[in-house]
């Protein structure tokens, strides 16, 4: 009798303890099952065991996924370097407050890592999906023992933290599951740049794949669509102890990921449909071939519409013109003159619109300077390459300076920001008439785009015979076809020609003052190595007969 008293009495338990669990919290009398779960309070997750994707292995994991949505999506995972082969294992608390993962022969597959002292610890699931180890009396999250939005998986989450907390020594990072049946990490992580001016990366391995920019007070620099997307509210924040982008949702029924995708090697940012029940992309980093890492090399910029995308920034040369034409820009490019550093006169900067700023790296910021100081500090020091603003919300306001070589800058269309690069006064002058002051009368502002000596060659077959159409006092004149199909007509002024660089300045201003819908119209210049070209649209023979005559 006595026995079958006992037989009952722990089947009330184990059936009490498994009630007990189907909440969000386990006690230290407690503990979780391979057939139990925990669910948040308001039923958005749940943490239990699993077996990823469509695998046929027996190996099983704990982890966090959303418990409403029918397609399982793990969104953390515990053990994911050390999955466990059989059903039998269990997830409790331990006498030293850590939350600990067991096989059925008691050996410690995962822990928790705290050496925070509780007189009574709970593990609680979140609403927003963070697991945490805390003072069951203590629901202040300042004073968590642990918590699993400290070490994430390949998600993040609203209201998670990616950056770093100095104080503690945490790193917060994504890295990639391995593939959709494996969670064990993989070699795609995301991670933010330690530097005076932080930066989010991703990383392919050790080699570095992506740059976001440094936040410009508005949004990364090189990601547009993180200060216009409207349901998402981003935070920064940045001080002694710690640096780390969180975000949250605006519409709190939406429900939005952002997770690593291996596969894609792209971050993708995923939004529930309920209509059609299934996770739609709304965003992917990389977006285009500009966003590779320093796909262009030193000083230069990657231009999306543009064949090639690579060209040399106004002032500098490709460094091995032979392999620029064969479309390997690693080496970058070079200043086009040697120039005297803080000789006045000599020595100035121009300004480049609507570019992602170079790798932090490099840079220095005081976010308490104007702009004409950061020039002047800029100019003082002969490593200074580059200036910008920090902050450009309200006409900006803060300094950013650049050292040695610029890498990894584009063009970001009506988006990006102002950035003031140093050059031999002499290219200054050049570039600077070329883009828009007339100083003769009136300082009529007017715009003549630049080209690249590299796309216009590429256009004209190197300057093929075959492309000539003729030859006057100053140089011969080829037909070109740019790469959206353009017909243009080039002229090459000759190294022979009597038009000096201050003859051709001119007739480039008078040029782009003298446009006419009866005159040729000229479509922009360039001014680069020893060339001098300006490019003209292309008027087949006899159009002008038809065109006066029918």
């Amino acid at each position: 009798m006595a026995m079958l008293t006992i037989l009952l009495l722990s089947k009330l338990l184990s059936l009490f303890s498994k009630f007990a669990v189907a909440t969000d919290t386990i006690t230290q009398s407690e503990f979780l099952e391979d057939n139990t779960t925990l669910v948040s309070n308001n039923g958005t997750f749940e943490l239990g065991f699993f077996t990823p994707g469509s695998s046929s292995s027996p190996n099983r994991y704990v982890g966090i996924w959303y418990k409403n949505i029918p397609i399982r999506t793990v969104v953390w995972v515990a053990n994911r370097d050390n999955p466990i082969k059989d059903n039998s294992s269990k997830l409790s608390i331990n006498t030293q407050g850590n939350l600990v993962l067991v096989n059925q022969n008691n050996t410690v597959i995962w822990s928790t890592n705290t050496t925070a002292k509780a007189s009574l610890v709970v593990a609680q699931l979140l609403d927003s999906g963070n697991l945490v180890l805390r003072d069951e009396k203590d629901t202040n999250p300042e004073n968590y023992l642990w918590q699993s939005f400290d070490y994430p998986s390949d998600t993040f989450l609203p209201g998670m933290k990616l950056g770093w907390d100095l104080k503690k020594g945490l790193n917060w990072f994504l890295t990639a599951w391995k593939n959709w049946d494996d969670p064990s990490p993989g070699d795609f992580t995301r991670s933010t740049l330690h530097t005076n001016n932080p930066e989010e990366v991703m990383w392919k391995g050790t080699t570095q794949y992506y740059r976001s920019g440094p936040w410009d007070g508005i949004g990364f620099s090189g990601i547009p669509s993180v200060s216009s997307d409207s349901n998402t509210n981003y935070t920064i924040v940045s001080n002694k102890d710690e640096f780390y982008i969180t975000y949250s949702l605006i519409d709190k029924s939406l429900i939005s990921r952002v997770v690593m995708n291996q596969t894609r090697y792209a971050r993708q940012r995923l939004a529930w449909n309920i209509d059609s029940q299934t996770w739609r992309v709304s965003s992917e980093l990389p977006t285009d071939f500009c966003d590779q890492y320093n796909i262009c090399g030193a000083f230069g910029i990657c231009v999306i519409g543009q064949a090639p995308a690579c060209k040399c920034l106004d002032g500098f040369k490709p460094k091995s013109p032979r392999n620029w034409t064969q479309m390997s820009w690693n080496q970058g490019c070079v200043h086009n003159q040697t120039w005297s550093c803080r000789k006045k006169g000599r020595d100035g900067f121009n300004k480049f619109s609507n570019v992602k700023v170079p790798d932090t790296r490099r840079s220095w910021v005081n976010a308490n300077m104007t702009l004409d100081e950061c020039k002047n500090k800029c100019w003082e020091n002969c490593s200074c390459t580059a200036y910008a603003n920090s902050d450009i919300k309200g006409g900006g306001s803060g300094c950013a300076i650049w050292f040695s070589d610029l890498l990894d800058i584009r063009l970001m269309p009506n988006a990006g920001q102002d950035l003031y690069i140093r050059l031999a006064m002499s290219e200054t002058e050049i570039i600077t008439g070329i883009e828009g002051k007339n100083n003769k009368s009136q300082q009529e502002d007017f715009e003549l785009p630049l080209f690249d000596l590299a796309s216009i060659a590429h256009a004209t077959n190197n300057f093929s015979n075959d492309n000539k159409l003729g030859e006057g006092g100053f140089g011969p004149v080829y037909k070109g076809i740019l790469p959206y199909g353009q017909e243009v007509a080039v002229k090459r002024l000759s190294e022979t020609s009597r038009q000096g660089l201050k003859e051709f300045k001119n007739e480039v201003m008078l040029c782009a003052e003298l446009q006419h819908r009866n005159l040729v119209k000229v479509l922009g210049c360039c001014i680069q190595d020893d060339e001098k070209l300006l490019i003209y649209e292309y008027m087949a023979n006899k159009s002008l007969d038809v065109f006066l005559f029918g």
